[in-house]
């Protein structure tokens, strides 16, 4: 049976203990460490495993492209067999409240052959706004049978971005913040700018707002994506800095109705890692 891409709230209450459920939590925070981690012992939707990007969800630096290169199919299986996750769980994930890391083990899901994923629509943030209980527990799931089949076709590298774009009809979507894209400050990459021909939508924009970080409708996300170049029938790919946030993207697509747009695995943090790869600056 088909499962919803975003959930809300009330329906996350009406079936988080469905024997069939399994609730994770992504949150996680690229500058303080352990706020992700923090954040859930100190509560959680009830009953949700914990996943932390860094070592679940990414290989170690070094072991592919990037900052956050995916997980060898091994290594994701057994995260996600630890976390009671099989070929018949329907995950529904979470993060502090705009998908911008649940979407990442929707999407690593997704590409690893498992299609029974959804993303809780306003995460943390709106579940508790709605005033639903938490718990500091940490639950305990019997270990599942989980199959990796990974579908490579969902990835781009770094030779695929750079055909892309100069493909005519083809979009490269640079989902980091404005400032970042143009070039103006670089708090994390050794290079600042944006791989030249890439439009710019930073992630949040998907979202309604910071106070009410629920996804937008899909009409406006599709009229959004339009306008950016989306729809020409040629392929869209997505990139960050390391290829995480750009799942929130990819996801937002998917809502909008442009399926199976591409990945970026190692996303601006391995474009600019080669010094002969051409770099673009300014609006």
């Amino acid at each position: 049976m088909t499962v919803p891409l975003l959930v809300s709230c009330e329906w996350l209450a009406a079936h988080a203990s469905d024997p069939d459920v399994r609730v994770a939590d992504t949150r996680w925070s690229l500058i303080e460490k352990d706020k992700g981690r923090a954040a859930y012992r100190d509560g959680h939707v009830p009953g949700a495993v914990f996943l932390d990007v860094d070592t679940d969800l990414a290989a170690p630096r070094g072991q592919g492209p990037g900052r956050h290169p995916l997980p060898a199919p091994a290594a994701f299986a057994a995260a996600m067999s630890r976390a009671g996750i099989g070929q018949g769980t329907h995950v529904v994930a979470y993060d502090f409240g705009d998908g911008s890391t649940a979407a990442r083990l929707w999407w690593l899901l997704r590409y690893f052959g498992h299609e029974r994923a959804s993303v809780l629509d306003g995460g943390m943030a709106r579940w508790t706004a709605e005033g639903r209980p938490v718990e500091s527990r940490v639950p305990s799931h019997a270990p599942a049978s989980f199959e990796p089949v990974p579908r490579p076709g969902l990835v781009a590298d770094a030779e695929a971005i750079e055909r892309l774009r100069e493909q005519p009809g083809a979009l490269v979507i640079d989902v980091r913040m404005p400032e970042r894209y143009e070039g103006l400050r670089e708090p994390i990459d050794p290079v600042a700018g944006h791989v030249p021909g890439a439009r710019n939508r930073p992630y949040p924009t998907n979202v309604r707002s910071a106070a009410d970080p629920r996804f937008l409708p899909a009409a406006e996300l599709k009229s959004a994506f339009e306008q950016l170049g989306a729809g020409s029938g040629e392929p869209v790919a997505c990139y960050c800095g390391s290829g995480v946030n750009a799942c929130q993207t990819v996801f937002a697509l998917e809502l909008a109705g442009f399926r199976d747009a591409l990945l970026y695995e190692g996303s601006w943090s391995d474009w600019c890692s080669v010094p002969t790869r051409a770099v673009a600056t300014g609006k």
